[in-house]
Formats: structure tokens, C-alpha cells, sequence
């Protein structure tokens, strides 16, 4: 007879048969529980990836409201969003963590645009800043493919004025100095005086740009990280554009007319409809989630159908 069979004398029962199929379900759970790994990436920046564990880590401890060591202020992590959920799975517990281990009081609100237009970033923006509540006081316009691999980099209130942190020194893909996408943080007040973002480019690119123009005819500058030594190795960029492509396609007069200031729209005419607002868990990280539905004036900008 086998090893395990010898446990049980004589003739073999329905009972032994289900007691040892118990113990060897426990035994196996309980070797998989102790070959977990709980060690967390370094935080420095010397990896390309990052480290996937085993089991899920704890979740990190929630900021007491009365702890000062949090600070008073909270942030308000807004990030556009459509159909990229496997990014989605590994940003929200990444960036739940990263900035709790940091002790910055956050929300982090998926901005996910659910209409038929062509994905419109700044206008996702706008209505993230507009339906984060007062209960935050300043803003991250982040992407949702770029993770920050370097511990020392800043997301505190940035109170002397807007501070990019994927800066041109560091980000992975852009580096020309007027440079302020990937991940930007300002201060609410601050957002309201550039009037938020242009609500006129739909498709992929150049409203950052138009940002930047809004930012310096605001009279703010930008600021960005300093003794950060971990270069182009400092975010984690998940973007495969093999899998996904980017929309680049210039309808109509887009072509001209994404190079203008826009000097009316922004904040004061951005036109949605917020479709539902539902609380999420991802992995533990909480979230929420914001199916937007964009409006478009097709005579003002016909460009944001394919059609």
C-alpha cells in the first residue's frame, strides 16, 4: 500500500477517504500562504518592471483623520480612461500604495469615457476636476500607463505652482522642455485660473501643449523634480503600442487648428453627462469610477467623429 493508506487500517471508508482529502486541502493552502512573498519593488528606480508578488499584499493603512503626519491636504488623482483595463488592474493598487506609503490623503477617480466620440483626455480632465468634490483641494492629471518607480519623487500640495512630475529629464518617451503630460499636479485654484484645459482635441495629442501656453498666460510656472537620479529608468511606462494603438488621425481642419490657443473653452464650457458613479475595490484599492459621456458641437469641432 502507499505511505498515506498505511494511516488507515483495514478496508478503506468513506470517512478516512474524506478526512484525508481535508488534510491534504489544508496542507496545500497552508504551504501556499507561507511561499507568499511580501517584499515590495525598491522604490528606487533600479528596475525596468515592476515585481509582481505572488499574493496579494496588505492593504496599506488608511490615514487617520486626526493624524497631522497625513496633512491637511488631499489629493484628487484623475486619470482618463477607455477600454485599457489591464492597465487599469495594475494602476489603481500600485498608485493606492505608493502614495500611502508616502502619507498623502488621496482619491482616485477613473475617468472613463463611455460615449462614441474620439477619446478626448482634457476634456476627462475637466470633469474629474469638476466632480471630485470638496473634499480634495488639488489635482493630479495622470496617466494611466505611467507608474512611478522612484520613492522620492513629489506628490505633496503644490502650492507654489503647478509641478510636473514625469518632467522631460525624466519621462521615459518626452523630453522637449515644454513638456508638462504624463503626470502634472496643481493646486484647485490654480487649475480654475487657466480656465482648465481646451475641450477641442479629440484624439490623441497636443492639449498638453495648449496647456502649457495656459499655464504661463496664467503667470504660473511650472516646477519640476530636482535630485532625482534614476533618469529615463524612473516610471514604468505599460503602454504597448504594438497592442494599442494611438489615435493620431487628423480629420477635417485639425490639422491647423491643433496648434491655436484656445482662449474661450475650458472649465466654463465643458458639456457631460456623468452616466453612473460607482465605488470600486481593486485589489483592495478603493476607486471610483466615472462613466462620462462627453457632448460635441460637430460644426464647432467636426474632428471628434471618425466620420
Amino acid at each position: 500500500s502507499p505511505p498515506l493508506l498505511r494511516l488507515f487500517p483495514g478496508r478503506l471508508s468513506a470517512f478516512p477517504l474524506f478526512l484525508l482529502a481535508l488534510l491534504l486541502g489544508f496542507a496545500s493552502l497552508l504551504w501556499l500562504q507561507l511561499s507568499c512573498s511580501g517584499e515590495e519593488p525598491s522604490g528606487g528606480g533600479q528596475q525596468r518592471g515592476v515585481p509582481r508578488q505572488p499574493c496579494p499584499p496588505p492593504a496599506p493603512p488608511q490615514p487617520p483623520e486626526e493624524d497631522p503626519a497625513w496633512g491637511p491636504h488631499r489629493l484628487a488623482l484623475l486619470v482618463p480612461f477607455r477600454e485599457r483595463f489591464e492597465e487599469l488592474l495594475e494602476f489603481v493598487p500600485y498608485m493606492h500604495r505608493f502614495l500611502s506609503k508616502k502619507r498623502i490623503r488621496h482619491r482616485i477617480f477613473i475617468l472613463n469615457q463611455v460615449d462614441h466620440f474620439r477619446f478626448n483626455r482634457a476634456s476627462l480632465i475637466n470633469v474629474g476636476f469638476l466632480e471630485s468634490g470638496n473634499d480634495t483641494d488639488y489635482i493630479a492629471m495622470h496617466d494611466v500607463d505611467l507608474l512611478p518607480l522612484n520613492e522620492h519623487l513629489d506628490y505633496s500640495f503644490p502650492e507654489a505652482g503647478p509641478f510636473h512630475v514625469a518632467s522631460p529629464e525624466l519621462h521615459p518617451l518626452y523630453h522637449y522642455k515644454t513638456y508638462v503630460g504624463g503626470i502634472l499636479l496643481l493646486t484647485k485654484q490654480h487649475y480654475e485660473l487657466c480656465n482648465g484645459m481646451s475641450n477641442r482635441f479629440w484624439g490623441w495629442g497636443r492639449e498638453d501643449d495648449e496647456f502649457y501656453r495656459r499655464i504661463k498666460g496664467a503667470g504660473l510656472q511650472v516646477r519640476r523634480p530636482s535630485g532625482i537620479t534614476t533618469g529615463y529608468e524612473t516610471f514604468q511606462h505599460l503602454h504597448d503600442p504594438a497592442w494599442r494603438k494611438r489615435d493620431q488621425k487628423r480629420i477635417a481642419a485639425q490639422k491647423q487648428e491643433q496648434f491655436k490657443v484656445d482662449r474661450e473653452g475650458g472649465l466654463n464650457n465643458v458639456r457631460y453627462r456623468i452616466e453612473s458613479r460607482t465605488e470600486l475595490s481593486v485589489a483592495g484599492a478603493p476607486c471610483t469610477v466615472l462613466n462620462v459621456l462627453l457632448d460635441c458641437d460637430t460644426d464647432e469641432t467636426p474632428w471628434c467623429t471618425f466620420g
